[in-house]
């Protein structure tokens, strides 16, 4: 718990490039969803309002005036998106502002999520862009009263961030940002997730290049490149990563059985085992599904908790309707299902093809599908 006081910078910890800050209830209950829906935010609100899994989910509650956290929030972070009225927001920033050139972005939403609006540092800070893709991620309506809007080409930080896609790392995205808004040759490499990026109503610029795959990538020694996958590079593709940024786009599920009782620590095992055998990233990871006896179950709700997924949990009738490679008698005869993990995984990815079949491994069953998405 944070315990604000009067002129004192309260300790704390930055994991995101972004602050969510929320006051009222329902504002807390909107941080919560957005959280999900936004990947790149550290969640504040107050402590009265803790649901009591935030040390978890990573939340960080505070007691006393939120005005007494901004000096700290405003030296660490990029961007703070605030869910307070827009004028408690401007009198409280006003003595923290010094130019648009060190300023983070600040941006408001209000209370019932309907709008979203660029306060400050709209171009150089980046509050514009961060505010239409809050917006298209939370479907609000974007406010920006800059008389004009240059940014019509990818903001490489921000790329894919409505459809929760998160890059690996960040030491790439200003000298691939560079690029980018220089015009130099830039491949975009798309494997999986959502296809209708593209957000602006012009072409998109000549120097953005769209390869069907890393070698025809490879082969046209791009200057930059944007890479979106949800597989772990081979050490002949990663030279694309010399200047480059991969995005993980919410594109797997995982399919789950187990004990009753067992541990979290060893569900968090079999997955994390499991996807470094199958070379797929865990960030890439949006939901764990299972048979609706286990919606209960202690390890799933702790581990879906802690990597913010999904938790789908759907009947054995459900189940059953979806082709199996090898159904079992018995599980039919303890669950009412001829299986669990891998129709779990199949339905909600809705497809009929896995990653994955059904893996055992101690007192857990894995399978892992790739959801599918359209073509534009």
């Amino acid at each position: 718990m944070i315990e604000l006081q009067e002129g004192v910078l309260p300790e704390i910890t930055v994991k995101k490039p972004y602050a969510l800050v929320a006051i009222t209830k329902h504002g807390v209950a909107n941080a919560r969803r957005y959280a999900a829906l936004f990947p790149y935010v550290d969640v504040y609100y107050m402590g009265k309002f803790a649901h009591g899994d935030e040390e978890i989910r990573g939340i960080q509650l505070f007691n006393g005036s939120v005005r007494m956290l901004f000096p700290a929030l405003f030296k660490q972070y990029k961007g703070m998106i605030l869910i307070i009225s827009l004028g408690a927001v401007v009198r409280m920033i006003a003595p923290l502002l010094v130019d648009k050139k060190q300023d983070p972005a600040v941006l408001v939403i209000d209370d019932k999520g309907e709008h979203v609006i660029s306060v400050v540092s709209g171009h150089i800070g980046g509050a514009n862009a961060l505010t239409n893709e809050v917006a298209e991620a939370i479907g609000a309506r974007p406010i920006i009263t800059t008389a004009s809007d240059v940014q019509k080409t990818i903001p490489v930080d921000l790329f894919g961030a409505r459809f929760s896609w998160v890059w690996d790392a960040e030491d790439k995205l200003t000298p691939v940002s560079a690029a980018v808004v220089n015009e130099e040759p830039v491949a975009i490499v798309q494997e999986t997730g959502e296809r209708d990026w593209w957000m602006h109503d012009t072409p998109m610029p000549a120097n953005l290049h769209l390869y069907d795959t890393i070698a025809e990538a490879i082969d046209a020694k791009p200057n930059a490149s944007l890479i979106i996958t949800d597989r772990l590079l081979t050490a002949e593709e990663q030279v694309l990563l010399e200047n480059g940024v991969i995005y993980r786009p919410k594109s797997l599920v995982l399919g789950m059985g187990c004990n009753r009782g067992t541990s979290l620590e060893e569900i968090e095992s079999v997955i994390l085992q499991t996807l470094d055998e199958l070379q797929l990233s865990i960030k890439s990871v949006k939901a764990l599904a299972t048979i609706d006896l286990k919606k209960d179950e202690e390890a799933f709700l702790q581990v879906t908790a802690k990597y913010d997924w999904e938790f789908v949990t759907y009947t054995p009738a459900e189940l059953n309707e979806m082709p199996l490679p090898s159904p079992s008698e018995t599980v039919f005869k303890y669950t009412g299902a001829y299986g669990v993990s891998e129709p779990a995984a199949m339905r909600y990815a809705k497809t009929t093809e896995l990653c994955l079949q059904k893996k055992k491994s101690g007192n857990a069953t894995i399978s892992v599908a790739r959801l599918q998405f359209e073509e534009e």
